[in-house]
């Protein structure tokens, strides 16, 4: 039976929708090609051999409004892997793709509406305390009302926030970002920069100094999470603030030869087990005293890209009903960041992949990678590279940000764009088009750029009749259109929906179980 039913359905279940893209998104209204979507609607379905065509321009009146529903995290799901992902009130299962920005450059509603008309629905959003309070006790209002506008834009484009607190080699006073000089205490200890290698700044006797008083001294924890709070306070109530990543890369002291390599797991493990997982609480009972919805996302040290498994400990989320608490780690390949060109004979992506695992799968929690990617992709290496990891995180992550969202030739300097706006050479993968919410379980995902066309497989669940599966075929896939074949699970209904370049997916009959292939080609 289970055969004959597959077999009828891929006759009935064809739908076709031509999206083509638009300019932007506008204030109170969907747009998808040229046609507006604010109305209930009816859209192309197809059924019995029959075809059906949904062309930009055309009129939405009559267009189910919910396809346009934008996805947010409430909760999480477990997949059939055992892998915990986002969740939105429908139970369709969301995956977030998106960039870094705001960590040197000022960020504009151009910036906000360009990469989601690339088809990113995620900003990790740099921001630093220094900035938020530059003078002890003293909250710059300037500041964070130019966090509350970045939101209002990500809130009009439809697009999540993640407030990532980000600090690199503690802050200014060693003439990085992130921590207040105000509060570093050094011991008169020495620094020395390095000229060639940033991250040894870390191993400086002084900034090791400045990590362990941030650790202990009883005012300095104060007044960190007093900003912390501070801040969740101000962008509460957004629509588009996912949550706050709370401590960028986390370092400490390393007793012993930092050079040597045990010494620095042993000192890593015990950063994750001790004051890094005190900090973490603190900083948790922070955010919580002014919102209570927010995601909290929890970073180990950066020993995670050697393929070392994180020590942290379990955490415990004071909001009532279930914790929204995530596991952020970073994606890189120091041999890549020291300027090689990747080798795939480093096993890099399987020990990565080995050492993320455990710790989310048994906490229960949504990874989200942070940051990822090489500084630039022109060499066959760490074009294979990008590559590589799309495809990676889709095994083990619910979402990922680019590391970052600026211009360059040839996407230099970790740019995701080229200098004329377009993807970076090599940095293609990280546009691919997506399923930004799949009503049912997704199975697989790729995308071939020789013939752009993309392809979803999912399993129909409870979710699918009723909720729609929404599919992002950014113009930089799909610059003259897109058709969408449905085959499996019934006759489908396809519109666009939610954005330019974005279509919306409904399977009224499909049957849980049923083996559903999501097919878009170019026009």
């Amino acid at each position: 039976m289970r055969l004959r039913r597959v077999a009828t359905t891929v006759v009935l279940g064809v739908a076709l929708v031509c999206v083509a893209p638009a300019p932007s998104p506008a204030v109170g209204r969907e747009v998808a090609g040229a046609a507006e979507t604010a109305g209930p609607a009816a859209g192309a379905t197809a059924g019995h051999g029959s075809a059906a065509v949904l062309r930009a321009g055309q009129p939405s009146a009559s267009r189910p409004g919910a396809a346009a529903a934008w996805p947010v995290p409430t909760g999480t799901v477990t997949a059939p892997d055992g892998r915990t992902l986002f969740a939105d009130r429908q139970g369709r299962v969301l995956r977030l793709r998106g960039l870094n920005l705001g960590k040197t450059d000022t960020v504009t509603e151009e910036h906000i509406a360009h990469l989601a008309r690339d088809g990113f629905d995620l900003v990790r959003l740099n921001i630093q305390w220094e900035k938020v309070e530059p003078h002890r006790g003293r909250y710059d209002t300037g500041y964070l009302r130019y966090l509350d506008h970045i939101l209002d834009w990500a809130d009009r484009y439809r697009v999540l926030v993640l407030i990532d607190w980000h600090q690199d080699v503690y802050g200014p006073a060693f003439g990085h970002n992130g921590i207040p000089a105000w509060a570093t205490r050094t011991d008169g200890l020495p620094f020395e920069p390095n000229p060639d290698d940033w991250f040894a700044d870390y191993f400086q006797p002084a900034v090791q100094a400045a990590f362990s008083h941030l650790y202990d001294d009883a005012d300095l924890r104060a007044a960190q999470g007093a900003a912390y709070a501070k801040v969740a306070e101000v962008l509460r109530g957004h629509r588009s603030l996912l949550g706050y990543d709370l401590f960028n890369e986390p370092f400490g002291p390393v007793p012993g030869d930092p050079t040597d390599p045990q010494d620095q797991i042993d000192a890593s493990a015990a950063l994750e087990r001790g004051r890094l997982a005190d900090m973490y609480r603190r900083l948790i009972r922070a955010v919580r005293s002014s919102d209570r919805d927010a995601w909290l996302f929890l970073e180990p040290t950066v020993l995670i890209g050697q393929g070392v498994p994180t020590s942290l400990p379990a955490f415990d989320d004071p909001r009532p009903g279930a914790d929204r608490l995530g596991y952020a780690p970073h994606y890189y390949d120091t041999a890549v960041e020291s300027g090689a060109d990747w080798d795939p004979s480093s096993r890099f992506i399987e020990r990565y992949e080995a050492a993320v695992a455990d710790y989310p799968r048994t906490n229960r929690l949504p990874v989200l990678v942070g940051e990822w990617g090489p500084p630039q992709a022109t060499t066959p290496g760490n074009a294979q590279l990008m590559q590589r990891q799309v495809t990676s995180m889709d095994r083990f992550a619910a979402g990922w940000a680019l590391w970052y969202d600026c211009r360059a030739d040839n996407g230099g300097g970790y740019c995701a764009y080229d200098r004329s706006g377009g993807p970076a050479p090599g940095k293609e993968p990280a546009f691919a088009p997506y399923a930004p919410a799949v009503a049912g379980i997704p199975d697989s995902e790729s995308y071939a750029p020789t013939t752009r066309t993309y392809t979803l497989t999912m399993t129909a669940d409870r979710t699918t009749r009723h909720a729609w599966t929404v599919l992002s075929l950014p113009a930089t896939a799909f610059p003259r259109g897109a058709r969408v074949s449905v085959t499996g699970g019934g006759p489908a209904v396809v519109v666009g929906a939610g954005g330019p370049g974005r279509a919306g997916l409904l399977l009224p009959t499909a049957r849980p179980g049923a083996a559903v292939r999501v097919t878009v080609t170019a026009q």
